[in-house]
């Protein structure tokens, strides 16, 4: 396995979909045999840990990392207190070798995406703006697209791009 990740990103409007794809879009990457890790970008304040934990109480205390660890997973938690927040590639540099990194989000970088776009939102799409989105997934009809449209419901044809654009072998 090469150490660089191939990286691909789902891109899209709140609501059009895209946690919903990468909840079948990972299984049917694994599927075939792909290392396959996430990167979840959030536009609003988040937290993973809750008051009264002693993790919590540690970043509350002032730490600007709290790893908790056990016989099961371990997570790391890094306070950006007044540091600027990081970019995708920056965040990259932290996780482990695998096949594959799905980034969903970070809409404006430049890695290679997948838009997904659904008609009824009524939002714009993204790709006449982005040449770095490839491909639009869609539950419906998108007039003049020059780019390869795959239905948004089928999760297995949109692994089979995924895999073909970033060119990674299957089983």
């Amino acid at each position: 396995m090469n150490t660089a990740p191939k990286i691909f990103g789902l891109a899209g409007w709140s609501g059009s979909g895209k946690t919903t794809l990468m909840r079948v879009l990972i299984p049917a990457l694994v599927g075939r045999g792909l290392r396959v890790s996430t990167l979840k970008h959030a536009h609003h304040n988040f937290d993973i840990d809750k008051p009264g934990k002693d993790s919590y109480e540690h970043r509350q205390a002032g730490a600007t990392q709290v790893m908790v660890a056990s016989a099961h997973r371990w997570a790391l938690m890094h306070e950006l207190r007044d540091e600027p927040e990081p970019d995708s590639a920056g965040l990259i540099a932290h996780m482990a070798p695998v096949d594959l990194l799905l980034i969903e989000g970070f809409k404006t970088e430049t890695h290679d995406k997948l838009e997904i776009h659904r008609p009824a939102l009524g939002k714009p799409a993204l790709y006449p703006g982005d040449p770095h989105i490839v491909a639009v997934a869609s539950d419906g009809e998108i007039a003049d697209l020059r780019l390869p449209r795959l239905d948004l419901n089928d999760a297995e044809a949109i692994a089979d791009f995924v895999m073909a654009h970033c060119g990674l072998a299957g089983p």
